[in-house]
């Protein structure tokens, strides 16, 4: 091996480090999925038109097919202890591996940015709540920021909490994830209780299904592909987490165990709280935030505060840190180690101004969650098929940190096949992303089914140019 290629963090876990099980990978996913923006998402598919429980089954069925390449990527995480960006070098070459590495990483970074503004602004509206700030007097906006002071300095409270566990390194987001969610867990359950005992019973808690309910499949399916988005990007790096995983079983059964269920628990928590919020309060409210402040208990309010600040803090680290810290150390090995990864992508995170993207509900679905699954759907189909069809689960591992090895370099061939995979999607993209109708309506439609369009393309035309190659 050369040293140009590899550092201490991107290495090759050995047998006797691989101490997570089942239960770790699927406290990691309970971790994950805990957060506000998988509290809120079955709200966006209520307001698209669905009925309530048409959107948990939404949620339920897009998590089932998301999991099929988490489990299929994290065969290579565990079989040989490698990273994310390590395994594409297998596909794009040592020096291709930057491009899928790098887009997975600045996406991680703006989610990281956003779960940061969820958080701090958590911390803002929980101060309010206990009358330690005035909310309503708190209007002298920053000119350059778009945002007062105090919501700044929340934002900047929760980043450095996020900051201080990045710099202490995979085991402090191990602890962290495996004590959170039961607690997690315990503090959702607890608000549906509590929503269920105030409105008289949890049967009483949804709203009866519309006279005149919208079309279904128009808005099924883009509403499954953004849900499929949601986690596009963890089917790309779960070898990041699955490398220190003791076997195939422990892989696989955690991810089943903990994403397709929380996720779908999550939801329906949301949707059946939020509900109960129209009798309770005598409107709707779907944020949990919000819902807050209107707690008026101030024991309630703290231990709502401490929830809501464990379920994004361990969101945010383990979804949106793994990732760009090993990506980021791809680049330079040998300057970059995790901890500097992790600390450019904490950087990033202020420098984009997460609170202006998300301040956009109609550009956080259709931009953020189907725009960036149109390019990660094409990396996942490739790697998938090289993986499993063309190299049948067998690569040199020596050779994967070797600059002058059989993965050396740039593969042309995979990168052009990256970028026809990702055309047909980019009209509707561009139709979206800029409000506008540049391009025919087809490309809308089109663009609806962005990861499955992707991904199947990627799949197919790298097993037809590939075919003939015989590796392992």
């Amino acid at each position: 091996m050369t040293n140009s290629l590899i550092n201490p963090d991107i290495a090759p876990v050995p047998l006797e480090k691989r101490t997570w099980n089942k239960w770790h990978l699927a406290a990691l996913w309970i971790g994950m999925s805990v957060c506000i923006p998988t509290y809120v998402l079955a709200g966006s598919m209520i307001d698209a038109g669905m009925t309530w429980w048409q959107s948990v089954l939404t949620v339920l069925l897009g998590n089932l097919i998301v999991l099929v390449p988490m489990i299929l990527m994290g065969h290579a995480g565990t079989k040989y202890g490698i990273p994310f960006p390590v395994l594409a070098r297998a596909s794009f070459g040592t020096r291709g591996a930057h491009i899928p590495a790098i887009a997975r990483s600045l996406v991680a970074c703006g989610w990281f940015g956003i779960q940061t503004w969820i958080g701090g602004f958590a911390i803002y509206q929980a101060l309010g709540a206990l009358g330690w700030l005035d909310i309503a007097a708190d209007t002298s906006v920053v000119p350059f920021l778009g945002i007062t002071k105090m919501q700044f300095t929340c934002f900047m409270a929760f980043w450095v909490l996020n900051f201080v566990i990045v710099v202490r390194g995979i085991d402090c987001i191990k602890w962290l994830e495996s004590w959170a969610a039961p607690f997690l867990i315990a503090m959702g359950l607890a608000m549906l209780i509590w929503a269920a005992v105030k409105v008289g019973g949890i049967t009483k808690m949804f709203p009866p299904a519309p006279e005149d309910p919208a079309p279904f499949w128009p808005i099924f399916f883009p509403q499954l592909t953004a849900m499929v988005g949601f986690w596009a990007t963890l089917s790309l790096n779960i070898p990041d987490f699955t490398r220190y995983c003791k076997s195939q079983k422990d892989q696989a059964l955690g991810q089943l165990i903990g994403l397709p269920t929380t996720m779908t628990l999550f939801s329906f928590i949301g949707i059946a709280v939020t509900s109960a919020t129209i009798v309770i309060f005598g409107k709707a409210i779907w944020d949990p935030i919000t819902l807050v402040g209107e707690l008026g208990s101030t024991t309630a309010v703290v231990i709502a505060l401490i929830a809501l600040t464990v379920a994004t803090l361990s969101t945010n680290i383990a979804a949106n840190v793994v990732s760009p810290a090993n990506g980021f150390a791809n680049l330079i090995p040998r300057k970059i180690s995790f901890r500097t990864g992790g600390i450019i992508t904490c950087i990033i995170g202020i420098v984009i101004m997460p609170w202006r993207l998300y301040n956009d509900p109609s550009g956080y679905i259709f931009t953020w969650l189907i725009g960036y699954s149109a390019l990660l759907g094409p990396i996942a189909g490739i790697m998938i098929c090289d993986y499993f069809v063309v190299r049948r689960m067998r690569l040199n591992s020596d050779a994967l940190y070797d600059a002058r090895g059989e993965y050396a370099g740039l593969r042309v061939s995979t990168v052009v096949i990256l970028i026809i995979a990702v055309l047909p999607n980019l009209p509707g993209f561009i139709n979206a992303a800029f409000n506008t109708d540049l391009f025919p309506k087809l490309f809308n439609s089109l663009y609806s089914y962005a990861w499955f369009v992707g991904i199947t393309i990627a799949f197919v035309l790298y097993w037809l140019t590939n075919r003939g190659e015989q590796h392992g």
